[in-house]
């Protein structure tokens, strides 16, 4: 199983985020199950949000905060600390939305660039492209896909814009 944490802050669409990586993953066929929830305190725009999402070839039955992730995708760098690498499985990876290098073992990638290009209020959709360049679990075709499915009309293309460009900064 490949599990995912996303960190944001309330309102950038983390669990959006989670959302979209699990129907994107799903929409490649009968075997591709995937399982996507939140956990969060106090409902509040600003407050640390955490979500998760988990991607298998087979039904997921536990339905548990993950523990050990594959991946990390952190969409505020203030939420980044060194202490999140003891999550991490082995071979995992934390890519962390900052204009600054981190360190080698974390993928530092400016996806509020990308955002404030496209005039998007949030990087939640830069940072699901990037987790799919990175990691290769979906192609951006998928994530385009899963918009078109799961987002309204009016903010589609935009969010479709954003893992495209994404795909191109990869380049």
């Amino acid at each position: 199983m490949t599990e995912i944490i996303w960190y944001g802050r309330g309102g950038q669409g983390a669990f959006t985020a989670a959302k979209l990586l699990g129907a994107a993953y799903s929409l490649n066929g009968d075997f591709y199950y995937s399982l996507a929830f939140p956990s969060f305190g106090p409902e509040r725009r600003g407050a640390p949000v955490r979500a998760f999402t988990k991607l298998d070839a087979k039904s997921i039955l536990d339905r548990s905060e993950t523990e050990k992730a594959d991946y990390i995708v952190i969409l505020d760098e203030t939420l980044y600390s060194d202490p999140l690498k003891n999550l991490l499985k082995l071979g995992g990876r934390i890519i962390v939305n900052t204009k600054h290098k981190i360190s080698d073992e974390v993928y530092s990638f400016d996806g509020s660039s990308i955002s404030d290009s496209l005039h998007l209020p949030t990087v939640n959709t830069v940072m699901l492209g990037a987790i799919s360049e990175i990691s290769g679990i979906v192609t951006i075709e998928n994530l385009n896909d899963a918009i078109e499915s799961y987002m309204p009309v009016r903010i589609q293309d935009k969010n479709k814009q954003a893992t495209i460009a994404v795909k191109e900064a990869f380049r």
